[in-house]
Formats: structure tokens, C-alpha cells, sequence
């Protein structure tokens, strides 16, 4: 059987009980929080009280700071990227076999995208009423990163696919909850719980992906191995990656944003060493038998790797130097 044609069988195979995924990992839309639920109500006649306290409480944030939280927006802002990658993988139909069906791959990614969607319209709404922000830059900077598309390496390999998002969804958990942490120190209790929710939704979905890599290995270990080590070679790369200012050219604002997220301590080497490790061990690839030849070697590999990273990492130095950042205006606080 061809590479291309066992993994549309393996995914036929757990598509099959995509509903169960849906119903353990995903929240009903009748159940789960809005934007709304966590911002002022402007229908109540004291919403100006809550929006002086949002730009008051904003005062006491730094420049790294809204600088990581901006660039996090944008990162979820560009949203339809990532699902038209999604729906585009080998084995994801938009529809199903009958009028009005839905695929059940194409169900589960609609589905995680509306829980998505929900994050960005949040933080878009919290840096306008913050008054601390350029939203028209960031705007901009918004429809740049959606029409400069997006790469991560996987092309429409399912198997890679869910590899990237078992590791960035925790990825991205990480950046939300440690940025809800440091608002929490400040004092802004309702950004800090902004941050907090959120983070909990991606973890949710972090656990739905590394489940679904899960089931798979035990279908189709070799090539999901094999899978495995190619991600990881070319490195699980942000979806932002691409992210510019107004004025620069593709990605040029990437390296700057992924400073301000090191000296936080919001997002950093370290963390990614830490979940590749975490996986390693979910995965549990140590206890695999019958590999081939190659998964074998793809496995010693994966095996190695937090060593090897973590080694080359004590080396790294980060830039202490802070970018002025068209998106945000100084205002004296690291």
C-alpha cells in the first residue's frame, strides 16, 4: 500500500470516532464563555467605570509586555490561515457523502475553529479599550500576516499536521497563561483572567491533538516516527513566523517579537525543549517494537534531542535591546 494511501486509511479510521473527540475535547457553543462574558457591558450604564479601569490597570504594563501581548492577537487573529491549511491535509473533505453531512475531519476542524475564533476578538477588543496600543498598525500588521500566508512544513501530510499541533497548541497555552500571570502581578485582574480562560482552551486542544497522534501510532508507528523526527528537524516553527510591521518585508518582525517573549520569560527556549520532552513521554516512543530500520533511527533521534537542545540553549544569549515596535508607544516601563 502507498505512504499516501495508509495514512487516508488510518485517518478514515479515526475519523470514525471524531464525535467522541468533539464531545470530550470541544464545549457546546451554548455552554462555552464569549468575548463578552469577560469584557465590558455596554449596555449597562456604568461600562465607562470598567473602561477607566482597563486604561488605568494598563498603565502598570510594560513594553515587553503589550508588545508579546499585541503579537499574540495578531497570532490568533490570523486564524482562517490556519484552518484553510487544515481543511486542506490529505484525508479532510469540506463535506461529507450526502447533502448538508459534514466530513467528520472537516466537523472537528470547524468546530476547534470556532473555539478559536473567540480568542483574538477577545484580546482585539481589550488592546482597543486599552488606549495603550496603534490598533491601525496592528491591523495592518493582522491583514499582512493573513496575506503572506503561512508554512510550517508539514504540506498536506496529517500526520506531520498533527504533530505541529499537538506541540504549538501547548506552545500557545504556555504564552497565554504566562502573560496572564504577569497582568495578575500588576493587578489587571480582568486581563489576567482573559489570559487565564484562554489558556485553558488551548490546552484542551493540545490534549485533542497529541491523542489524535496517539491513535495513530498505534496503527501506523514507523511512518509516524518517521513523522515525528522531520518536524522536529525542520523545528516546530510559530505561526506567526511570517509577522511584519507596516513598512518591512515578510517576517521581519518576527525576531524582535520572539526577544520581547524570551526576557519575559513568556515563551522561551527552554519551553520548547520542555514539550518535546513532555511528548516524548506521552508518546511514549521509548516502548515501541517492530519499527523499521529507519523509525528506529528517527526514534534514537527524538530520544536525544532534549539533551542536545537543552545543551545548545545554555549557550544562547538574548538581545537585551528593545525594538520600537510601531504597534506600541513607550512609556517608560520595562
Amino acid at each position: 500500500m502507498a505512504l499516501s494511501n495508509m495514512r487516508l486509511e488510518v485517518m478514515k479510521t479515526v475519523e470514525k470516532s471524531i464525535d467522541s473527540y468533539v464531545e470530550k475535547y470541544l464545549i457546546p457553543v451554548e455552554e462555552i464563555w464569549q468575548p463578552t462574558d469577560l469584557l465590558p457591558n455596554l449596555q449597562k450604564e456604568n461600562y465607562m467605570d470598567e473602561i477607566i479601569q482597563i486604561r488605568e490597570e494598563a498603565q502598570e504594563l510594560g513594553y515587553d509586555f503589550w508588545v508579546v501581548l499585541v503579537a499574540d492577537m495578531i497570532t490568533e487573529e490570523a486564524l482562517p490561515t490556519y484552518e484553510s491549511w487544515l481543511m486542506d491535509m490529505e484525508g479532510v473533505e469540506q463535506h461529507g457523502a450526502s447533502k448538508g453531512e459534514q466530513n467528520g475531519w472537516g466537523k472537528w476542524i470547524r468546530h476547534w475553529t470556532g473555539e478559536e475564533n473567540r480568542h483574538g476578538d477577545t484580546l482585539n477588543k481589550y488592546l482597543y479599550l486599552s488606549g495603550r496600543v496603534n490598533m491601525r498598525e496592528i491591523e495592518k500588521t493582522t491583514q499582512y500576516l493573513i496575506s503572506d500566508g503561512f508554512d510550517i512544513g508539514t504540506g498536506r501530510d496529517p500526520y506531520k499536521n498533527f504533530i505541529y499541533t499537538s506541540f504549538q497548541e501547548l506552545a500557545t497555552n504556555i504564552s497565554h497563561k504566562r502573560v496572564g500571570q504577569l497582568a495578575k502581578k500588576k493587578g489587571n485582574k480582568m486581563l489576567a483572567k482573559m489570559c487565564s480562560i484562554i489558556a485553558g482552551d488551548e490546552m484542551r486542544h493540545h490534549l485533542a491533538y497529541r491523542e489524535f497522534v496517539k491513535t495513530i501510532f498505534e496503527y501506523d508507528a514507523s511512518e509516524m516516527m518517521l513523522a515525528f523526527q522531520d518536524m522536529m528537524k525542520k523545528k516546530i516553527v510559530m505561526p506567526a513566523q511570517f509577522i511584519r510591521e507596516s513598512g518591512q518585508g515578510i517576517a521581519e518582525a518576527f525576531e524582535n517579537f520572539s526577544n520581547a517573549a524570551q526576557r519575559l520569560g513568556v515563551y522561551t527556549t527552554y519551553d520548547y525543549i520542555d514539550i518535546l520532552q513532555k511528548l516524548n513521554e506521552y508518546w511514549e516512543i521509548d516502548k515501541f517494537t517492530s519499527l523499521t530500520d529507519d523509525a528506529e533511527k528517527a526514534r534514537d533521534y527524538l530520544m536525544a534531542l532534549p539533551d542536545r537542545m537543552s545543551r545548545i540553549a545554555s549557550r544562547i544569549s538574548i538581545p537585551q535591546d528593545q525594538h520600537q515596535f510601531k504597534w506600541v508607544e513607550a512609556n517608560g516601563r520595562l
